[in-house]
């Protein structure tokens, strides 16, 4: 599981990043709502830790602009603004969950395990849905309107990955890091190759889905077609 940390005060930010870790949590960090933009855009997250108050653009703005933006991942808001608009605010704009500083450790930890679970779903632990597909992660199955077929490791993982991830571009380096690991080993031109196995498979199943190159960045899953 991947979180973004969005807070601005550093020594917090670092610390609540080291505790996730040893939670067996994987992080990233910033400090500011412009470079937030920057993470959300490159990166695919199973969770934000998101504070109100930042630089350049705050909490509430990034939050609805997530969720304009089809953004769905979940949401839970750590901040010193604790009066009920303050709360109100927040939910509205599309939290899913709002801590009040300074809180326990321990209770974060609680809302993260139940904000992930509500998100993925028992059953979407192991058969994903986007579009006209549905893919059995634990038969490694790919099923479509017209076929089913049976997919490779590195296939299945690939799409999982944008199945969990619809219409939204990931980088070339989320991919690789994500699939093959942090000190992954594998040339670009394999996870091309790999791409395009994915994009024939889904043409076989009789999709509309589309995996789209976006050129410079990545790659992402059109559920337009």
């Amino acid at each position: 599981m991947r979180i973004l940390i969005i807070e601005d005060d550093r020594e917090q930010c670092t610390l609540l990043q080291f505790r996730l870790e040893k939670e067996g949590y994987s992080s990233d960090i910033c400090f500011d709502g412009a470079d937030a933009d920057y993470y959300l855009s490159s990166n695919a997250y199973d969770l934000v830790l998101l504070d109100c108050m930042l630089p350049h653009k705050d909490g509430l703005t990034i939050l609805s602009e997530m969720r304009r933006g089809g953004n769905t991942t979940p949401v839970i808001m750590l901040t010193a603004l604790g009066e009920l608009s303050d709360r109100i605010s927040g939910l509205d704009s599309g939290a899913d969950d709002y801590i009040v500083k300074p809180y326990e450790f321990g209770e974060l930890m609680a809302r993260i395990r139940c904000r992930l679970r509500r998100h993925s779903g028992i059953e979407s632990l192991s058969r994903l849905k986007a579009g006209d597909v549905e893919y059995s992660a634990e038969e490694k199955v790919l099923t479509g309107p017209s076929d089913s077929c049976t997919l490779s490791n590195k296939e299945g993982e690939l799409m999982e990955l944008f199945l969990r991830n619809p219409d939204q571009t990931l980088s070339r380096s989320t991919i690789l890091s994500r699939i093959w690991g942090a000190d992954y080993e594998i040339e670009g031109g394999n996870l091309d190759n790999y791409i395009y196995f994915v994009r024939r498979r889904l043409r076989k199943v009789g999709s509309s889905l589309a995996i789209k190159t976006v050129h410079g960045i990545g790659y992402r899953l059109s559920t337009e077609g």
